[in-house]
């Protein structure tokens, strides 16, 4: 989020392609966006990507990124993220559906728990977590452009959820390690 943000405010740059595959993470947990300004060496005639589970509406219509764009995107990853599922590979049924509408549909029936990675639910005291993060994505992917937050904001609003996950020390709590024992020891 950070990154984007960065893009967005800093460089006025829109990615055009945020997707899973375009986020790095080094092995200290820093993670570094890739593949930016790309979208702009691409004529806007050319067909639309392969991974469109990743693009707002109103690029597969317009075949133009934008700020919001970008937002969607991001939102879509956050749900991937939370979800394990790729943005194309959400089912309803024999239907095929995208991340978005999977998610809005399974949060409708009141099955919010059942949207979430099964491997994430091992943490233990992070459900409230993932739930704010869950409504953060579900802002991201509005179907209505102008009703998405900008990037800032979005940065703003992780930041909070990841505020409030800490100790009063500023420490992580380390009941939250599915390797670590009752007693936050290793076993």
């Amino acid at each position: 989020a950070r990154g984007l943000a960065h893009l967005h405010v800093s460089a006025k740059l829109v990615h055009g392609n945020i997707k899973a595959s375009n986020i790095l993470l080094h092995p200290n947990q820093d993670t570094c966006v890739s593949d930016y300004g790309l979208n702009q060496l691409f004529s806007n005639s050319s067909p639309p990507n392969r991974l469109a589970g990743y693009h707002a509406p109103e690029v597969l219509e317009t075949r133009k990124v934008t700020f919001k764009s970008d937002v969607y995107s991001f939102g879509v990853l956050l749900l991937e993220l939370l979800t394990g599922k790729s943005p194309n590979q959400a089912s309803l049924g024999e239907e095929g559906i995208d991340l978005p509408r999977w998610v809005l549909s399974v949060v409708r029936e009141e099955w919010t728990a059942e949207v979430f990675d099964v491997e994430l639910m091992r943490y233990h005291n992070i459900e409230e977590e993932m739930v704010q993060l869950l409504q953060i994505a579900m802002t991201c992917v509005s179907t209505v452009p102008d009703q998405r937050p900008v990037m800032q904001e979005v940065l703003r609003m992780i930041e909070d959820v990841n505020r409030s996950e800490t100790t009063d020390d500023g420490l992580r709590q380390s009941s939250d390690d599915p390797s670590k024992g009752s007693e936050g020891q290793t076993p």
